[in-house]
Formats: structure tokens, C-alpha cells, sequence
């Protein structure tokens, strides 16, 4: 993966309904569609004309829905297989449905021409569903969360997902002094000050690659779980989506982007709260059984928060990225967020001193003073 794609929000309304209008930039593209989906419409009881867009990513895939004769719905995914490989998708949804939870299934796939048919979990995100202003109303939710990814990764297994190795992580981090600084800020590291940047970025994949491994959702977050929906079996948890760069890395990763969203921040009680529970789940099921995890959560959130600060960086990167190359402005919005996520975790550790000195001068940001229980 080059970039975390950014969450399909399945949802729409009937009066906005022109802005679901599906427009093709490509005709024999939308002949080959055309062709595709009157195939399916009687052995899946689809409905053709009934086709809307659904959301787009911060990839080149996009999503419709299409009704059913039965007055279902079913999901699209439209992804040219020039721009896009969906066999990860595919295999990460059986991983996924094999481990019990929640993930689309694929009901028809023409891998020649990128088209995919899926099942729907509906259109209310667990984003829509929070208070932002009262963070306890939320747990509830929080802690559905913690137990979908627990049962995740308790099917992991070696060898199975790509590994989330130190080129992978190192390549990541490069983003940030690649896009952020050199594209949006203006600022070509050289010297002293790419040695800063060098020195952290090692010291930061070597403490990630430290964690136990499991499988990695990559994206994992709010916006990516779809609520409660529906019958059956499953029909009380939640939906998970937006899964193909899943890999095989460190345990840390999920819980740190779950609780240091992109799009949404909570005060450090919050963030503790939840992640002590989800640490005491874990342990219970046996992912804590590493050097003092087990029975020190503290040396467990410094991993999380080393992990965490991994992808700040390489989210910052990747926003300015979609900005400032792929055009869509909205992303660059949000690194502020990012910023204030690595100056926070930088200033509780001592060897991070010299980078977050370093982002201070480049942002223009007064030195932070004290964060909850000191430095590190």
C-alpha cells in the first residue's frame, strides 16, 4: 500500500439524489459496466437503472449501490484494475468472514475489467453514530470496537498477509519529509536536520518492530465500521470495510488508529479508558503474552504510541499527497490534527526531543510544556 484509502461513508438521501447520479469519464468503460451488470441482473435479481453512487475514496475506487428486485440492496465496487488490485480485497473479506465477523461478501467479481458485486452493510458509519461532545456516550461503542478487533486478531496466522516490515514502515515514514515538508511546507531536509529526521525515523521503526505481530487492519477506525444492521448471526456487531491493505504487523497499530482517528480527537482520559479495556480483553485472550505486557499496561501504551506516532507521519504525508497531487483539498484539512498527535507523543519521550524541536521551528508552534505523567 502506498496510502491508507480513506473509508467508503455509504450513505445518501432522496433529495440530494442528482449528486448520486453515476458519471462515466470513460465510455467503453461504461459499456463494459453496462454489459457486466445486465448479466448479473437475473441470476442476482439486481435492478440496472436503479444504480446510484454510494461514496468514493481517496483511491481511485469508487462505490454504488443497486436495489434488488426483493427490495435489498447491493454494493459496487468499481475499480479499474489498471489503477487498482482487488485480489487483496477479496482475500481479506474471507479472511475476515472466516474469523466471524462482519465484512462484505463477494457475490460476483469480473477481475478483467476491475467490477465487483457485494453484499451491503448498510448505510450508517460508526463515525454517524458518535456524540463527539460527550466522549462516554460513546463507550459502548468504543468497547464493540475493541471486541471486533481482538476477534481479528486472534485468526491471525504467519505467512498468510503481507508482513509490515521495516522497508514498509521506513517507506511510510518517508512520506512526511517527501510531501508534508518539502511539497506543502516548502522545506528540503539537509544536514543536521535530515539527520534528525533520520535518527527518529530509525528509532521508531525499530520500536514497532519490536511488538508482536497480528493481522493489521490499517484503518482501522470509525469510519470504516459500519453499525448494527439487519438479521441473523451477525446482525448485532459491527461492520468492517475498507480492509485490502490489511498486513501482518505490529499489535499496536489498530488500537492507536482507532483511538487517534483522522478525523476526530479525544481527550487523553478517553483515549486511556478505552485502551485499557481493550488491553485487559487482549490479555484475557492471550495477545498480551509479551515481555511485561501481560501485566504492565503502561509498557503496552508506550508501544501504542510509538505505533501511533508511525502513522501520523505518514498520514500527514499522504493528506498533503492527495492535496496537493491528486487534488482533493479536503484531506490537508485535518493534518493540524496530525501535527498536534506527533507533538504530543514527541514531547513525552526524551529521544524525541530533537524531532519535535525540529517540527516545532519548521510549524512555528511554541514548545509544548508538560503532558499528563511527564516525560519519558
Amino acid at each position: 500500500m502506498s496510502h491508507p484509502h480513506l473509508p467508503p461513508t455509504l450513505t445518501h438521501t432522496s433529495s440530494d439524489a442528482a449528486s448520486h447520479e453515476v458519471f462515466w469519464a470513460d465510455s467503453l468503460r461504461q459499456s463494459d459496466f453496462n454489459a457486466w451488470l445486465d448479466s448479473l441482473s437475473r441470476t442476482q435479481g439486481l435492478v440496472p437503472e436503479s444504480v446510484q453512487m454510494a461514496s468514493a475514496d481517496a483511491s481511485f475506487r469508487r462505490y454504488l449501490r443497486v436495489h434488488t428486485q426483493q427490495g435489498q440492496t447491493r454494493i459496487i465496487m468499481d475499480a479499474p484494475p489498471d489503477k487498482e488490485n482487488s485480489k487483496p480485497f477479496v482475500q481479506v473479506a474471507t479472511l475476515m468472514q472466516d474469523a466471524g465477523l462482519r465484512a462484505p461478501h463477494v457475490l460476483d467479481w469480473h477481475e478483467a475489467h476491475g467490477f465487483m458485486l457485494l453484499s451491503d452493510l448498510g448505510d450508517a458509519t460508526m463515525m454517524s453514530a458518535i456524540d463527539p461532545e460527550r466522549p462516554q456516550a460513546n463507550h459502548g461503542l468504543y468497547m464493540q470496537a475493541a471486541d471486533t478487533l481482538i476477534q481479528w486478531q486472534l485468526a491471525s496466522r504467519p505467512g498468510v498477509l503481507p508482513p509490515y516490515d521495516a522497508a514498509l514502515l521506513q517507506r511510510e515514514l518517508s512520506l512526511f519529509p517527501d510531501w508534508y515538508l518539502a511539497q506543502h511546507r516548502g522545506v528540503q531536509l539537509q544536514g543536521a536536520q535530515r539527520e534528525v529526521f533520520d535518527k527518529a525515523f530509525a528509532l521508531i521503526v525499530q520500536r514497532n518492530l519490536a511488538a508482536p505481530s497480528v493481522y493489521v487492519h490499517r484503518d482501522f477506525m470509525p469510519r470504516n465500521l459500519m453499525m448494527p444492521c439487519g438479521a441473523g448471526p451477525q446482525s448485532e456487531q459491527l461492520g468492517v470495510l475498507d480492509f485490502q491493505d490489511a498486513v501482518y504487523g505490529p499489535i499496536s497499530y489498530d488500537i492507536a488508529s482507532l483511538m487517534r482517528d483522522a478525523f476526530l480527537s479525544w481527550d487523553e482520559d478517553f483515549v486511556l479508558d478505552i485502551t485499557i479495556r481493550y488491553w485487559e480483553k487482549a490479555r484475557k485472550a492471550g495477545l498480551m503474552n509479551f515481555e511485561d505486557w501481560h501485566s504492565d499496561f503502561g509498557a503496552f501504551y508506550r508501544a501504542v504510541e510509538w505505533m501511533g506516532l508511525q502513522r501520523h507521519l505518514k498520514v500527514a504525508g499522504i493528506f498533503a499527497r492527495l492535496t496537493l497531487r491528486d487534488g482533493k483539498p479536503k484531506y490537508l484539512a485535518d493534518a493540524p490534527r496530525f501535527i498536534h498527535y506527533i507533538r504530543r507523543t514527541c514531547d513525552r519521550y526524551r529521544e524525541l526531543g530533537p524531532l519535535l524541536k525540529l517540527i516545532d521551528e519548521i510549524e512555528g508552534t511554541t514548545p509544548q510544556v508538560g503532558f499528563a505523567y511527564g516525560r519519558m
